[in-house]
């Protein structure tokens, strides 16, 4: 029997507010495409939901959270979030629910808010950082500056609660550099988890309008491949827990009725982590005719590669290439083996 929530399998219980409360419409943003939702669930719907998920959870083995994603929860007024929040709150008195996790921007981050959120059992909060570059923010007319990230931040963590930061990259003006900068900023200023986003031109957003005209250029695919990737090495190193790789895979996004152009795929998540791996294996140098690699069993798949292209890239090397998974490894730990058989 698990002694604590860590041992727990941690799941969430997901509604989804698309731009609700949002001050700005962000040059990129469209998130009832991104999504694929349309509407905000009223009180209704929002138990429905709870109790749907609670009839498949074994809530012995389970750290279960409510999340309120998508829009800016805190940009509501104060009788709307704890209309929000009260909802939740019969299901943590009675144990089914051990807190709630909200996101949000920034610049709505202040002593009442979190006083608030605290009181309702809100455990983590997600801000939108997306770059801490003021120049990429500005292009992005995000409406708020990285200073405005950095005090939300130290409030958030003065009160005790988890921090999650969310970054894109690919943003107008964002480069390399300034990828990896964030990246570092997100890790500087304390972060326990984070999402990657790569930057996609959504039908209906001002991101459309400019490129269009010329004035936007989307990452190509592994250029958006790459840039993740070395912000993972960074996360990596830090301890930092990486939610999400990419954006979810919506209807529209997947038929490319919502999407004009950007590096969308399905699986970007694997190609990441693929493409983390085929580093590691690119610097092998010792000869022989056989390699075996062992790994943690949570990294076998993307050590093999997404839609086995590692295996392959391996085998143009070597005659032999084997992967196993040992459960005394953890994270990126390996053993690389060249053998002459």
């Amino acid at each position: 029997m698990p002694s604590n929530n860590d041992e727990k399998k941690h799941i969430n219980i997901p509604i989804f507010i698309p731009e609700l409360a949002c001050p700005f419409q962000c040059i990129f943003c469209n998130q009832r495409k991104i999504s694929g939702q349309l509407h905000v669930p009223d009180e209704k719907e929002i138990i429905n939901i709870i109790e749907s998920y609670l009839k498949t959870i074994v809530l012995e083995n389970s750290d279960v959270q409510f999340a309120y994603f998508g829009g800016n929860f805190t940009g509501l007024s104060i009788k709307e979030q704890e209309n929000f929040l009260k909802l939740v709150d019969p299901y943590i008195k009675i144990g089914k629910i051990s807190g709630i996790r909200i996101s949000t921007r920034p610049d709505y981050i202040n002593e009442e808010i979190l006083t608030l959120l605290k009181k309702h059992h809100v455990k983590s909060i997600e801000l939108g950082a997306q770059s801490m570059d003021d120049e990429v923010l500005k292009k992005s007319k995000r409406g708020h500056t990285s200073t405005q990230t950095e005090k939300a931040i130290a409030l958030v963590k003065d009160f005790g609660f988890s921090l999650g930061l969310q970054m894109m990259v690919g943003l107008p003006g964002d480069t390399l550099e300034s990828t990896i900068y964030t990246a570092n900023k997100i890790v500087e200023l304390g972060a326990e988890n984070t999402r990657i986003y790569p930057t996609l031109v959504i039908k209906g957003t001002h991101l459309e309008n400019l490129y269009k005209q010329g004035k936007y250029q989307s990452l190509s695919l592994d250029a958006a491949v790459n840039w993740s990737r070395e912000a993972v090495i960074i996360f990596d190193k830090a301890g930092i827990k990486i939610l999400k790789l990419g954006l979810h895979p919506s209807e529209g996004l997947i038929n490319g009725n919502d999407l004009i152009a950007g590096p969308f795929h399905p699986s970007f998540h694997e190609l990441v982590l693929t493409s983390r791996w085929r580093e590691i294996f690119e610097i092998i140098s010792e000869k022989g005719n056989t390699v075996e690699i062992t790994v943690a069993p949570d990294q076998i798949n993307a050590a093999i590669g997404y839609q086995g292209s590692n295996k392959k890239y391996l085998l143009q090397r070597y005659k032999s290439v084997k992967f196993e998974s040992d459960n005394t490894k953890s994270g990126r730990e390996h053993r690389i083996e060249v053998k002459q058989i």
